[in-house]
């Protein structure tokens, strides 16, 4: 059974080229009892919540940790994107769950995250350590990765073996798998000089730093190198340091049901044969060839003209929207969430139900000609116009009930929301909360309930699966941009990532 040979997936062989050239194989993922671990992650919060699979299935959301880069998660055209996201989706959308993204800001641990139910599950290319074994559980792997020294070509040598880069600083995270195996390394009696460097730096920033010079050399498992030297000059590869690291979930102690059912879901995706050699299932593989092997996509995002003034931040709309927004007197990255579940940010979208273009407007309730609406700037304003008088209509409610009523009435129309304020009433419940409401709307698909309802059936469940995700994309694209604020404040670039030719 393949499922018997989890135990022994967690161990890794490493490969150390010495300066003679000769080879020695090392263990790094052997048990915690057998392995010296005299530090600890940085760890604040020592109990996890309690929150298993049960729960995130009634709440509808399952929230993914993770960091913002073309490895994990980002915006592509302004549309979710990147190789945990994808992999993570197929998993929410197999077992009907929305996917809430939570970027791990400056400062932020983690495990503090996960622990604290922020989020539910690290999805970050995170390795099995034994370290990081102690606050949280692993999942089975999904991805085996080797670890490499990375170099600055500002160096002007190609280093061969470990013995090489003495006296050169190798800059990694404290919380990060890299400082574990150089700390082995330099434990063993090699020439290894640990630079320690902030822990919101991802390892794709890392190779930026490295690529312009800023940092002399850096640790990178070989898919992200791969990755990044498609798109950046100035690295150079050295030696390979590690051998075989599995790469897993991270998901809290306490939830085992929810550990059961992403097992199960990774289990038909990726598996080791007799042989112990790694089988994959056509749609991991085709992930990893556009995340890791062909980078295309993830090139022309960072290439200089993807980010020129065509392009904004979030969308290829940005500035269009932020200008209708101005007139419409709406939220510019609410009305941008939208038009991303909409359609994607596709002027030419056409909805079965007949709505087109980028907000998706109905022709029929649009004084705009239909072809007209199929024009970017017309759409949007006819869209935003839409949506204003929506939450015009929920103005005396708090910020939060009235974007989420007023998006409901966006998506399902002011009639369905109606009959579930009234359905909400005559359940001694408040008809001014979302959380009351959007209980209504589930039960205006079950006959007993929409056959006495003014406008009858409604697919409630698609009505509140759309908010909770605009209202999600929403706080993930402010995330964004903070982050973008920061990162341009102190000259580094997008979220900290310099392009290059």
């Amino acid at each position: 059974m393949l499922f018997e040979r989890d135990n022994i997936i967690g161990v890794s062989k490493y490969l150390l080229l010495t300066g003679c050239g000769a080879m020695l194989f090392l263990s790094c993922s052997q048990s915690s009892d057998t392995r010296e671990n005299s530090e600890t992650l940085p760890v604040s919060v020592s109990e996890p919540v309690e929150r298993d699979f049960a729960e995130i299935k009634r709440n509808g959301v399952l929230r993914m940790i993770t960091s913002y880069s073309s490895g994990s998660y980002f915006l592509y055209k302004g549309v979710q994107v990147g190789f945990e996201y994808e992999l993570l989706k197929a998993f929410t959308k197999e077992n009907d769950l929305a996917l809430e993204v939570v970027i791990t800001g400056p400062d932020e641990s983690p495990y503090d995250l996960l622990n604290s139910g922020r989020g539910d599950i690290i999805a970050a290319n995170y390795t099995i350590t034994p370290e990081r074994k102690q606050v949280v559980e692993f999942t089975r792997p999904y991805n085996m990765v080797d670890q490499l020294i990375v170099v600055s070509d500002d160096l002007g040598f190609k280093p061969e073996s470990i013995s090489d880069m003495e006296g050169i600083p190798i800059s990694v995270r404290r919380n990060s798998s890299y400082y574990v195996r150089l700390k082995e390394l330099k434990d063993e009696g090699f020439p290894v000089n640990i630079n320690i460097i902030p822990e919101d730096m991802d390892t794709e920033s890392v190779l930026f730093q490295v690529a312009d010079g800023t940092y002399e050399a850096t640790v990178a498992d070989d898919n992200i190198f791969d990755a990044a030297d498609k798109y950046m000059n100035g690295l150079i590869k050295g030696p390979l340091i590690a051998e075989s690291d599995t790469i897993a979930w991270a998901v809290r102690k306490n939830a085992p049901d929810l550990e059961y059912q992403l097992n199960r879901f990774l289990y038909k995706h990726f598996r080791f044969d007799e042989d112990g050699v790694p089988k994959r299932s056509a749609f991991l593989n085709v992930l990893r060839k556009k995340y890791f092997e062909s980078g295309n996509q993830i090139a022309d995002y960072y290439s200089p003209n993807y980010q020129g003034e065509q392009y904004g931040t979030i969308s290829p709309y940005d500035n269009m929207i932020r200008e209708v927004a101005d007139e419409m007197d709406v939220d510019w990255v609410m009305l941008t969430a939208i038009a991303a579940q909409e359609s994607k940010f596709n002027p030419s979208s056409v909805s079965w139900a007949g709505a087109v273009g980028i907000m998706q407007v109905l022709p029929r309730f649009s004084e705009i000609s239909s072809d007209s609406l199929y024009i970017p700037e017309v759409n949007i304003r006819e869209g935003a116009k839409i949506l204003a008088s929506h939450l015009d209509h929920y103005a005396y409610m708090d910020s939060t009930n009235k974007w989420s009523f007023a998006l409901a009435a966006y998506n399902a129309g002011s009639g369905h929301l109606a009959d579930a304020r009234r359905l909400t009433i005559d359940h001694n419940k408040n008809p001014n909360e979302w959380e009351d409401v959007s209980e209504s709307l589930l039960k205006l698909m079950q006959r007993k309930y929409y056959q006495n309802a003014r406008y009858g059936f409604c697919r409630g469940i698609e009505t509140v699966r759309y908010v909770n995700e605009i209202m999600n994309r929403y706080s993930t694209y402010q995330t964004i941009l903070a982050h973008n604020r920061e990162k341009t404040a102190t000259g580094t670039g997008v979220l900290g990532l310099k392009t290059f030719n």
